[in-house]
């Protein structure tokens, strides 16, 4: 039996286009000199199985798989001695197990028990995100990377028991109704998750992002001008923007801004979330942490309600909307500090996208308002780090008199002359701080190459 049969009738099996016993007797009468396309289609011959297109999905898988060697299974039609589905492939790199196989015999409790054991063994292990799909093989994310933890390609039914195993009757509900759900899942006292659920069109998928269980400090995550930032948090009113794509720790950098004012100050913070992630024992402050969908309907109708309630800081999880933003600017220009994150890569574009949302008769006085409001930005990215690992990547605009003048003026070009020359105030450009990170041997060359256009800089990577 040849490697790309041999990887055909494991994704077959484990996709259910076919059985076992089905499979091991149309080999038998093909004999071992068939080949996956004779197989394949003496599957479709015998109208064993007639989704074409799955069929035809499980054969160049088998393909590429085959390339890189055999499966585990010398047979994967031999009946297992235990009975049972064929065990699971090891996991590389101490990378987390779990029996997907075994989904479907499992009980509710030992089900539940197994998946919480697999989360905490992927916190353990690193890894940002836990990734559970219908017609896919299981993955973990680490350090940016995907990594497969089982070959196993789950069925409809165990993605939807997987991903339901851990909701209260009512989140299930929720979920099987709107068809998409998000939740914070606490599990102990230490582990805590944040969840996504939706379909598509293969079924049920879930992802697990893995949550610190306390607030680390900006040089712990890696911030090179982290005096710049705590500066930043001196104010008692302005806006303060933390910015970045899907993926760059935003989340994580709130959560050490709303570490570090509640060490310093004594203040009332009111965050707004969706989900709460890391919670916040109050030290110095009292916080206050509200969920969008649990403790209020949105962003907008939280910032309205939380100016009604004391604040001196308010923590905004997303800036998505025109309301949203306005809100949070007159918020900032009533004496309050407020901090929020955007999805945008750089202080400029971020300045055009926080405006921009406003129509043209408003223009001129929102520039006002925020040239007035603004105290400063700062962008991330993570970029993958020469030894595996991430490495932090910040641009830092502070909103000095310059910074206020060009935006009230609509020039946005002159910015980056502005943080150039910003240097003394802590000001920093993004392809500067990478830059850098190459010749101090934190990134490789090709990552600097792929992050930089700026002539100059790109002339000076060797």
């Amino acid at each position: 039996m040849n490697n790309e049969i041999r990887w055909f009738a494991r994704l077959g099996l484990d996709r259910k286009l076919f059985s076992r016993e089905q499979g091991r007797a149309l080999y038998a009468a093909l004999g071992e000199s068939a080949t996956l396309l004779d197989f394949a289609q003496k599957i479709l011959d015998e109208g064993i199985c007639t989704n074409v297109d799955a069929l035809e999905t499980a054969a160049g898988l088998a393909q590429q798989k085959a390339e890189q060697g055999p499966p585990p299974d010398d047979d994967p039609f031999a009946e297992p001695a235990s009975g049972t589905d064929r065990p699971e492939k090891p996991a590389a790199d101490g990378a987390p197990r779990f029996a997907f196989a075994e989904v479907g015999r499992l009980p509710d409790d030992g089900l539940r028990e197994r998946l919480t054991a697999l989360l905490m063994d992927c916190t353990r292990h690193g890894a940002s995100d836990l990734h559970l799909s219908a017609g896919a093989r299981p993955f973990i994310r680490r350090h940016r990377a995907h990594q497969f933890i089982a070959d196993h390609v789950l069925t409809a039914d165990e993605s939807l028991r997987l991903n339901t195993a851990l909701l209260t009757p009512e989140q299930k509900q929720a979920y099987l109704e709107t068809k998409d759900f998000d939740c914070a899942l606490a599990l102990g006292d230490t582990s805590r998750y944040r969840v996504n659920l939706m379909f598509h069109k293969n079924g049920s998928a879930g992802c697990y992002r893995m949550v610190p269980n306390q607030a680390r400090t900006l040089a712990d995550l890696g911030f090179r001008n982290a005096e710049t930032i705590t500066k930043l948090l001196t104010y008692h009113n302005g806006l303060i923007l933390v910015t970045g794509p899907v993926g760059a720790g935003k989340t994580t950098t709130l959560a050490a801004l709303v570490a570090l004012l509640n060490q310093q100050r004594e203040d009332h913070i009111i965050t707004v979330e969706d989900p709460i992630e890391v919670v916040q024992a109050a030290q110095g402050c009292n916080i206050t942490q509200r969920e969008v969908g649990r403790h209020t309907r949105t962003f907008f109708s939280a910032l309205k309600g939380a100016l009604r309630e004391d604040p001196d800081v308010i923590v905004i999880g997303e800036l998505r909307d025109l309301e949203t933003i306005e809100m949070a600017i007159t918020a900032a220009e009533t004496g309050h500090l407020v901090i929020g994150t955007m999805h945008t890569s750089d202080a400029a574009t971020t300045l055009n996208r926080l405006l921009d949302v406003f129509p043209p008769a408003q223009q001129t006085q929102i520039r006002a308002s925020v040239a007035e409001s603004l105290r400063g930005i700062v962008c991330q990215k993570l970029l993958p780090a020469d030894d595996g690992g991430v490495v932090l990547a910040c641009e830092i605009l502070v909103g000095n008199t310059a910074v206020g003048n060009l935006i009230r003026e609509n020039k946005p070009q002159g910015l980056r002359n502005v943080m150039e020359t910003g240097i003394r105030e802590g000001m920093c450009l993004m392809e500067n701080v990478i830059f850098d990170l190459y010749q101090e041997g934190k990134i490789t060359r090709q990552t600097a190459l792929a992050q930089i256009v700026n002539r100059v800089l790109r002339g000076k990577i060797t």
